[in-house]
């Protein structure tokens, strides 16, 4: 019975933060984990597209396919999807971070995130060998692609990076390009619905970054 209420108690919770358009990673992707946040991605643009997705990822590593998968999703989908990295945005979780609506990639504080080059074993016979070896040049290439892509950094730059574990404060990885901007008390995305009087304004981030934050001004004798 103690289960069964834990059980009850993690969806009610899960089902609270899909009405609020938030979707959660929390763990090592595979397919399981791709195949709900897929869903979730599908379900909260097909209710209104006009309207953001917020993806919190704490992830270390994942299956390339599997992550893979959900980053096509946040690509197709019609709203757009802001990723926030929370812990850790480690190897495949980092491209998901990546891969989110410019302008709207975010991490904590505290986080920390992380890039290399895929990972795979190699064994069997000679003809098989060479085709998984293939496969795996395949990858390499397919994730150098779409780190330039949405860093701005060049082929060489990432192939160079990748090669050993790159890992970036939050500071850091505004500089390189994965995110836009870092959430703390003066820079916030609202996890409740906004009232009318709080006006949101564009304003500038930390000096040299020349990025954009989403920052209320909420009135004296608002409280919310």
């Amino acid at each position: 019975m103690e289960h069964q209420r834990r059980v009850v108690e993690e969806w009610d919770v899960i089902g609270m933060l899909l009405r609020e358009r938030i979707v959660f990673i929390g763990s090592e992707i595979n397919d399981f984990v791709a195949d709900a946040v897929v869903s979730k991605l599908l379900l909260l643009d097909s209710q209104d597209s006009r309207k953001d997705i917020r993806l919190f990822i704490n992830s270390t590593d994942g299956s390339l396919s599997a992550t893979m998968a959900i980053f096509d999703v946040i690509n197709l989908v019609r709203s757009d999807v802001s990723t926030i990295a929370l812990g850790i945005a480690a190897s495949t979780a980092a491209l998901l971070l990546g891969g989110g609506t410019k302008g709207k990639r975010f991490s904590m504080p505290s986080s920390r995130i992380m890039i290399h080059q895929p990972f795979g074993g190699i064994s069997g016979p000679v003809a098989s060998v060479e085709r998984q070896a293939k496969e795996l040049f395949n990858n390499k290439k397919m994730v150098v692609r779409i780190i330039s892509a949405f860093s701005g950094r060049s082929i060489g730059q990432v192939e160079k990076d990748i090669k050993r574990d790159y890992y970036m404060s939050p500071v850091e990885g505004i500089e390189y390009g994965i995110i836009d901007g870092i959430i703390d008390r003066d820079n916030i995305i609202p996890l409740v619905p906004v009232p009318d009087s709080v006006i949101s304004t564009q304003a500038t981030g930390r000096p040299g970054y020349g990025k954009k934050f989403f920052v209320p001004e909420i009135p004296d004798d608002e409280i919310y």
